[in-house]
């Protein structure tokens, strides 16, 4: 067999391998897609029980157990303002088999503090689900009922009112931060390592007022235990219609929502984000979760992968606007 031959045969059978790599290619992507998930999935929540991250979270996780198959684990890893858990998420084998859930205070951390993880380039975003307003609110011990009289008893009493917070840097806290700076007042902040603990140090009078989601502290507003002053988004909420926004009611232009999204380490197959992304579009329209959403203060707000990841860096360029606008530092 003369050279010409050899080369002619040697590219044929190149030509057969590089055909059956592609073919082979293509096949466990779409076999991963149709077959995902095959073992339980751990959905982190960066907060700890209780609070409306995790009490959102827990009920989309149930859901997608019961459409996929497969357990949907919710895995509280709280602190540092939602930090720690997601990097261990940032860090997870990108297989799918490691979510994490997060809170708007995602894009809040990269203006306050150095990151271990990168939180544009070191996750994939599936969705956005949900939203809702936070509330302002305070024990029967602050002698006031509208938000002019607590802004007025505030700057009477300087620094001396503690207001509990999700962790350094949560929703929580710089939602406050945002009232503090907008209605030039001194309040001190006292941060736990998620929503319940701090609900259920305000509920033991140890502190004064709160500002945060409706999830964790609706059913205290309704049975009296706690007086709710204002709400955070610019439009009333559905679940407490009564109660004005914090801009009709003292603070002009005030405007600040809470939501929810489902993040993956950077690196996931783009066939498992989009069978997850279909997925939880497909929860948040059914009735029952309507429904579980709403008893909760939630309202479902389904954002695509491709809608998601713009979200999410204009937000960060929004809360680092505030961030140095109020020169707002973590201590």
């Amino acid at each position: 067999m003369n050279m010409k031959n050899v080369k002619s045969m040697l590219c044929k059978v190149l030509g057969i391998l590089i055909s059956f790599s592609i073919g082979a290619t293509f096949s466990t992507t779409a076999f991963a897609a149709d077959s995902y998930p095959t073992k339980s999935v751990r959905l982190i929540i960066p907060f700890s029980a209780g609070g409306g991250a995790d009490t959102v979270g827990r009920l989309i996780a149930g859901k997608l157990s019961e459409r996929l198959g497969d357990q949907f684990i919710a895995d509280n890893r709280t602190g540092a303002g939602g930090v720690i858990g997601a990097e261990i998420a940032s860090r997870a084998t990108p297989d799918g088999y490691t979510l994490v859930f997060v809170p708007a205070s995602f894009t809040m951390q990269p203006s306050l503090r150095k990151l271990p993880y990168d939180p544009i380039k070191s996750f994939s975003p599936i969705s956005r689900v949900g939203k809702g307003a936070y509330v302002l609110a305070v024990t029967p011990s602050v002698p006031v009922n509208l938000l002019k009289e607590f802004i007025a008893y505030t700057k009477q009493n300087p620094g001396k009112l503690f207001f509990g917070t999700g962790g350094a840097g949560s929703t929580s806290h710089m939602f406050l931060e945002l009232f503090k700076l907008m209605a030039d007042i001194n309040i001190t902040a006292v941060h736990f390592k998620g929503g319940n603990p701090q609900v259920i140090d305000l509920l033991g009078g140890h502190s004064h007022g709160t500002m945060i989601s409706l999830p964790a502290i609706l059913p205290h507003i309704i049975s009296g235990k706690l007086k709710a002053l204002a709400t955070s988004a610019a439009q009333r909420s559905v679940f407490l219609p009564d109660v004005p926004t914090l801009a009709e009611a003292g603070v002009p232009g005030y405007d600040a929502i809470v939501w929810w999204g489902i993040l993956a380490p950077a690196g996931t197959p783009a066939s498992v984000v989009s069978r997850l992304d279909k997925e939880i579009e497909a929860v948040l329209t059914l009735d029952d979760m309507k429904k579980a959403f709403s008893n909760q203060g939630v309202e479902p707000n389904y954002q695509t992968t491709a809608a998601f990841v713009p979200f999410i860096a204009a937000e960060i360029a929004n809360w680092k606007r505030v961030v140095e606008k109020g020169n707002i530092k973590l201590k």
